[in-house]
């Protein structure tokens, strides 16, 4: 059971966010607050006063994750037995400035209170990888090269952070390691060499869509004749990604560039005609966007 709204619940998977998922994200973080049962601060100020309090924008950037901050309310007002409302004034992958109100919350004041951190929390981290991922987007406008995301998420937080980079203007890459084979350096090293590698997964999951991790132009030159679809282009310089795209494209191979790329260098790696750039960045090192609650 969800214990959402209706209409919550919609806008969750409209999003391609699991609506049950959302839920227990958000009671594992409320547990993780009120692991000794009550807020102490808020019981002991606090009985049934109701209150209202703006989300408000701190500083500009990309908006991502006021829904899930919605969840949190409910899930909480669900516990508490209390009547709670959650009015969204700006949504999610708009880009906001500072003092922009995000959204209006009201209910009892210790059901705001005991909520607010995990509320901002979450909405805060999500709307920092929005916000990191829309730098990228931005940067690469007018290029064909589109700023893509790794596994490189919070453990148990993955679905959230990737729908945060879509917010931002990313491409999702893999979700899992089930979604696809990345034959990386060191499954090269373990099995011998690349060939051996790509024949190996063709063997145990043909059916399985396989990118290839390259240090070296030649090393492109062999996954190419081995049929690969996409190839990560790792740590190489400019010329060598020029190079490299120049190998690809006749054959309609994908290439990604990853491994030390800089939001700075951002027109001179899409110059170079890769389809995606790979920045593990802008999940596991995004500042938070700074968002408060402020009350009436």
């Amino acid at each position: 059971m969800t214990h959402l709204p209706e209409s919550l619940i919609r806008t969750l998977s409209d999003r391609g966010l699991d609506p049950d998922l959302v839920v227990r994200i958000v009671n594992a973080c409320l547990d993780e607050d009120l692991r000794g049962g009550t807020d102490v601060t808020t019981e002991s100020i606090f009985g049934d006063t109701a209150g209202r309090a703006d989300i408000r924008a701190r500083q500009p950037g990309c908006l991502a994750g006021v829904p899930v901050s919605a969840a949190v309310l409910h899930v909480l007002a669900y516990r508490t037995g209390a009547e709670v409302k959650f009015t969204t004034h700006l949504d999610d992958a708009t880009r906001i400035a500072p003092d922009d109100i995000v959204a209006t919350v009201s209910g009892p004041l210790r059901t705001l209170l005991i909520a607010e951190r995990t509320m901002l929390n979450l909405v805060s981290h999500l709307s920092g990888i929005a916000t990191a991922t829309s730098q990228w987007a931005d940067a690469l406008a007018g290029t064909k090269t589109k700023i893509r995301d790794t596994r490189k998420t919070i453990p148990g937080l993955r679905d959230l952070d990737k729908y945060a980079v879509r917010c931002g203007g990313g491409i999702n890459h893999r979700m899992g390691l089930s979604d696809a084979a990345l034959i990386k350096d060191n499954h090269i090293a373990a099995a011998g060499s690349l060939i051996a590698a790509v024949n190996a997964v063709r063997s145990h999951q043909p059916d399985v869509v396989c990118e290839v991790e390259c240090d070296t132009v030649n090393q492109v030159r062999e996954a190419v004749d081995a049929g690969i679809q996409t190839i990560l282009l790792d740590n190489m310089d400019d010329t060598q990604m020029t190079e490299a795209v120049g190998l690809c494209r006749p054959h309609g191979v994908i290439t990604e560039a990853s491994g030390g790329l800089t939001l700075n260098r951002a027109t001179e790696i899409a110059a170079t005609g890769v389809d995606y750039v790979a920045v593990g960045a802008i999940t596991h090192s995004a500042p938070i966007l700074d968002l408060g609650l402020d009350f009436d």
